[in-house]
């Protein structure tokens, strides 16, 4: 049994196709069925292209997303309590006016 031997792709063709199944609508795995390569290969590009780089000094969290989703979160909860009091005060005025 003979084995293939495995393409090489540039960087410039790494990077675009990692960028074209970021941007695009389309699943990653037809994007990889365009571009004519394994769909493994491109989930492995994209791992590694998304992945901040060793010398950058800001390293990105997922933190400020958490924190932006309880404080959604909290603000819903008070919006709802605020409206369901408005309607009760709604109702309360209109039947006393009757």
């Amino acid at each position: 049994m003979s084995r293939e031997k495995s393409k090489t792709y540039t960087a410039e063709f790494r990077a675009s196709a990692v960028k074209l199944a970021n941007e695009s609508d389309k699943p990653i795995a037809e994007v990889a069925r365009d571009l004519g390569i394994n769909v493994n290969t491109l989930h492995t590009w994209i791992a590694k292209y998304s992945r901040p780089k060793e010398g950058d000094k800001t390293i990105r969290t997922d933190d400020h997303l958490y924190e932006e989703l309880k404080r959604l979160k909290k603000e819903n909860a008070r919006l709802t309590e605020e409206r369901d009091l408005l309607k009760k005060a709604a109702a309360y005025f209109a039947k006393e006016q009757r």
